[in-house]
């Protein structure tokens, strides 16, 4: 019995330390590709005129968002664009002032000869993915661009973004997400540290070798027909983005990046928000891959390679599950005096993972004595964030349906900004803190366990540990009881 249960932990632990390992070499293909990329398409020989211009479609979905709105709406009315050739959609679910604020925001700017309107459904059916195809059905542009209520685009990105579609394969041009308030804590930004190495090598990286990309859910553009041919938006998964991202590249649309070309946007500031924004994007990625990948195996005309590619990325939030059952097993692995030799690959995946992220913080201009004080804080927080979002992936491979829940807003951008009186706070503890609490508790205990028995090769992976839990946990519960 005994030596069956060494056996099972063993082949738990080893297989998730392997699955590490595995993808944090698909990185590296991608730390390469990177380095050795090209511009993404030639420049235009010759700027488009003016009154060559398509016509374009601004899709802005809208719930509850009474802090944010109207600054994303000047910004977007501020494109240097043609007024004639600008369509702006207000794809309005909200339930609260947010619908009284847009609807003066759009009667004045239709006063001013704006093509813009105010746009509201029966119900919320589809959350996102509904407003926006619901508003499919209505415009009159042949591109459309979208952006969520956080962004606040530049005047020139459409001016420099619809040029890339006179190459009629291109269906998608994406831009990489700025950060508008990535000083405003510790918080915002190991987000942003870590939003930079998907926006910087990952992004790129799929895209220079000509792998299956992303548009990223907002602050790109899409050819209204690849949308179409794609089969539209689809509400089956949580991740809408990604969903129709892989239908339409499986069809030979080319995505373009531009990695130059940046949209900023305001990072999530509790930690609330922020495990919002992580269950959708994790749970979404597991739906995507349960949904999608089995279609990209099965095609005659991909390479292996894009497969490869396309298969640990839509099996990146996997890598939390992965982590948690490492950190789980960690403590019985040192009860059962078993072995650690098979930590060579997990020390050799932290060193690649090192490697991948420091190229992107390089190139965004930081040093190498900033990273090795940020790298280490974000690996402690991303740990600390597994179980959480571990949770949120095996619902997703579950087949678990839950409903599109949004990231709250809350229009900070200085330090001194305050966010406690926002309305959208969460208010009540969420359960699965009390279980971080325990496994604070739990890598305690390994800690004592290693102690005890003079065996010191986790000591620093548990401290690791509970000083991620007890971060995630402790400001998930000072965050959802402030007071307004």
């Amino acid at each position: 019995m005994f030596e069956a249960l060494q056996y099972l932990v063993l082949t738990l632990y080893l297989l998730s330390i392997l699955f590490i390992f595995a993808y944090s070499v698909s990185q590296v293909g991608l730390v390469v590709a990177y380095a050795r990329k090209k511009k993404n398409i030639s420049p235009l020989e010759k700027p488009l005129l003016l009154d060559r211009l398509p016509v374009v479609t601004v899709q802005l979905p809208v719930y509850n968002e009474r802090y944010v709105i109207e600054r994303l709406i000047d910004a977007v009315i501020a494109f240097d664009y043609p007024k004639d050739k600008l369509e702006i959609q207000l794809l309005d679910d909200s339930t609260d002032d947010t619908v009284d604020i847009i609807a003066r925001k759009v009667a004045h700017y239709q006063s001013e000869g704006f093509d813009i309107n105010h746009i509201r459904r029966t119900d919320r059916t589809g959350f996102k993915a509904g407003a926006l195809a619901y508003g499919l059905t209505i415009l009159r542009g042949e591109f459309i661009t979208i952006f969520d209520s956080d962004f606040v685009p530049l005047p020139a990105f459409l001016k420099r973004s619809i040029p890339y579609f006179t190459d009629s394969e291109v269906g998608v041009v994406q831009s990489r997400w700025g950060h508008l308030n990535e000083d405003y804590s510790l918080i915002t930004r190991m987000q942003a540290f870590g939003l930079d190495a998907h926006f910087t090598i990952e992004q790129v990286g799929r895209n220079e070798g000509g792998h299956f990309i992303n548009f990223n859910g907002t602050a790109g553009v899409w050819r209204a027909t690849t949308i179409q041919n794609a089969g539209g938006w689809s509400a089956d998964t949580l991740t809408e983005d990604l969903d129709l991202s892989y239908r339409a590249q499986q069809k030979g649309w080319r995505f373009v990046y531009l990695e130059d070309l940046v949209s900023p946007a305001e990072l999530p500031v509790t930690l609330p928000a922020v495990k919002s924004q992580q269950y959708r994007w994790t749970k979404g990625a597991a739906e995507c891959a349960r949904k999608n990948l089995p279609a990209v195996w099965r095609s005659p005309v991909l390479s292996l390679s894009t497969k490869l590619y396309a298969s640990f990325h839509l099996l990146n939030s996997s890598i939390f599950v992965a982590t948690l059952m490492t950190a789980l097993l960690s403590v019985p692995m040192l009860a059962l005096r078993l072995g650690w030799g098979w930590l060579t690959f997990f020390q050799l995946s932290l060193v690649i993972m090192a490697a991948f992220y420091w190229t992107s913080f390089r190139q965004r201009g930081g040093t190498f004595g900033q990273f090795i004080t940020t790298f280490p804080v974000f690996l402690t927080l991303m740990l600390g964030l597994s179980l959480h979002n571990a949770v949120a992936v095996i619902e997703g491979y579950m087949g678990r349906k839950t409903p599109f829940i949004r990231t709250p807003k809350f229009n900070v951008k200085l330090r001194s900004d305050r966010w406690q009186s926002n309305t959208y706070n969460a208010r009540k503890i969420p359960p699965l803190t009390w279980v971080e609490w325990g496994l604070v508790l739990y890598f305690l205990g390994g800690i004592v366990l290693g102690i005890a028995t003079q065996n010191y090769s986790a000591l620093g992976f548990h401290t690791v540990l509970v000083l991620g839990f007890g971060f995630i946990a402790y400001y998930s519960v000072r965050h959802s009881m402030v007071r307004s």
